[in-house]
């Protein structure tokens, strides 16, 4: 991380615990791709290689969203390595759809059964 002229991100959310954080994101050039990379309280998370920054960046929303991250959004701070502040706007990734979870119990089932008759006529 930290190679001059590359771009870093600003991302924040709700992380597996459901706990708020915010954290730079950064990129790697490795030939002629581009990884993205996230440290995360011990965890240091990096995509496969990309063709893009933003390409490396969405894999990288998508690898958090699947193991639980919730309510992300990014802010670019650097763009080809000149500091951007906070100029540009968030950009927020929605949320996955969810599984409804499985009606446990006799009661739960029954519930669900007539819920789903009700709507589906």
């Amino acid at each position: 991380m930290g190679q001059e002229g590359l771009d870093k991100y600003q991302l924040a959310g709700l992380d597996d615990r459901e706990r708020g954080f915010s954290r730079p994101v950064g990129f790697e050039q490795v030939g002629e791709g581009y990884r993205a990379v996230l440290r995360y309280e011990t965890v240091r998370l990096s995509t496969e290689i990309h063709p893009t920054q933003d390409d490396a960046l969405t894999g990288l929303i998508q690898t958090l969203q699947a193991q639980g991250y919730r309510q992300l959004k990014t802010q670019r701070s650097f763009r080809n390595g000149v500091y951007l502040g906070s100029q540009e706007l968030w950009v927020e990734y929605p949320d996955p759809p969810q599984a409804d979870p499985e009606p446990s119990g006799f009661f739960g089932r029954l519930k669900h059964w007539f819920t789903s008759r009700a709507t589906n006529g």
